[in-house]
């Protein structure tokens, strides 16, 4: 699959990671989101997916176009 092929998803952190488990801080970080309100494009791989499931409860997740 090309890289203009590959599905993505536009992940937004809408409660903070502090004081949750050290796990799910990692998981945040590793989709690149730095702080509250910051919305990032990531692509649709198994292991993003993963850590968006694991952390589902302190994001907003949309399908990008």
């Amino acid at each position: 699959m090309a890289q203009s092929e590959q599905k993505t998803v536009t992940v937004k952190l809408v409660k903070s990671p502090t004081g949750r488990i050290a796990k799910h801080q990692a998981c945040v970080r590793g989709l690149g989101l730095r702080r509250m309100n910051h919305t990032v494009t990531v692509a649709a791989t198994p292991e993003n997916l993963g850590m968006i499931n694991r952390v589902s409860y302190m994001l907003s997740v949309e399908e990008a176009k």
